[in-house]
């Protein structure tokens, strides 16, 4: 009896030290741990992008886009991301109609050229697209309330595709979006090519009449696009490129002449003053006299698509309509 009560109580102690020991040995496993230590999501790679303002840091992939020009507007919008907020539209207020849909019940920030800061802030962005064209003085009160890339101006809309890309962290789609307008182009030139033959390429003149004025678009948006789809201009709008010049005004029906080439694309806007002198303008014997007018060249197109869109998808529309009064195949 004796015995057995020794032989328990050796079994018992030995228990209780091998319980010791794995008590002992979890102890300092979870002691081991310290709160830095812990598992935590890893940091989100922070990107440097150049734009006409300087360099911006840029974490992860921005979700909450303010865009404050039209061009980056449509660029967002194109590269599949609805913006947080926007500017109001220069014409068919307070959007455009071909974004509407896209754009829904979008806030509206005020105007380009004077975004509402207050309003802008509201919406915590994690980014803002804006120009340094239109917002130079406030670009540190942008940068102040998220990071803030800039385009030099508003109508270079490739350059604000591959800024946006960059910024946005969508540099594949960007690139996507670039090539595939590169084939449009390219396709554009073989068809006109063929169709015309050595009538191409052929002289062209953007023109916008006003309440109290004509004008011809050199360069710019439409100017841009028209020179890299082959389009070529008469003598006098080189010269006047050559000298700086983005708009000929002109000011008097004697200046009709200026405007001759062999085709024009013409827009006007809406309103009963406008309609009247584009009236005026048009029913002058020089203007009769044009090449583009006796050949029936002489087309009418959309100042959205060609002069206030600003962006791919507005580029898109207007080479659509390229195509369409040339009579070739999309």
């Amino acid at each position: 009896m004796f015995k057995s009560s020794k032989i328990l109580l050796a079994v018992l102690a030995v228990v209780m030290l091998i319980s010791a020991v794995g008590c002992g040995a979890d102890e300092t496993v979870n002691t081991s741990a310290t709160p830095d230590q812990e598992e935590v999501p890893d940091k989100q790679e922070v990107r440097v992008v150049e734009h006409a303002m300087g360099k911006t840091e840029i974490e992860g992939t921005p979700e909450r886009i303010v865009t404050l020009y039209q061009g980056a507007t449509d660029v967002a919008i194109a590269l599949g991301v609805k913006p947080l907020g926007v500017v109001e539209s220069w014409v068919e207020k307070p959007v455009y109609k071909y974004l509407r849909d896209d754009l829904g019940d979008t806030p509206i920030l005020g105007l380009e050229t004077q975004p509402n800061l207050e309003e802008v802030a509201k919406l915590k962005p994690d980014l803002i697209i804006a120009s340094k064209l239109r917002h130079e003085k406030i670009y540190d009160q942008l940068s102040q309330i998220a990071p803030t890339v800039t385009h030099e101006t508003v109508f270079e809309f490739k350059e604000t595709v591959e800024l946006m890309g960059q910024a946005m962290n969508r540099e594949e789609d960007a690139k996507k979006l670039l090539l595939d307008w590169d084939h449009r182009v390219a396709d554009f030139k073989e068809k006109i090519s063929a169709k015309l033959g050595d009538e191409w390429p052929v002289e062209v003149s953007v023109l916008n009449f006003r309440a109290d004025h004509a004008r011809i678009f050199i360069t710019g948006f439409a100017g841009n696009i028209l020179n890299e789809l082959g389009f070529v201009r008469p003598d006098s709008q080189i010269k006047a490129r050559e000298e700086g010049n983005v708009i000929l005004k002109l000011t008097t029906k004697e200046s009709i002449p200026s405007m001759n080439a062999d085709v024009f694309f013409t827009f006007v806007s809406d309103g009963e003053d406008v309609q009247e002198a584009y009236k005026e303008w048009t029913n002058h014997t020089l203007w009769k006299n044009l090449d583009a007018v006796k050949n029936g060249r002489d087309y009418m197109v959309d100042d959205v698509a060609w002069n206030m869109g600003g962006g791919l998808l507005a580029a898109h529309e207007m080479l659509d309509q390229i195509y369409e009064h040339f009579g070739l195949e999309k």
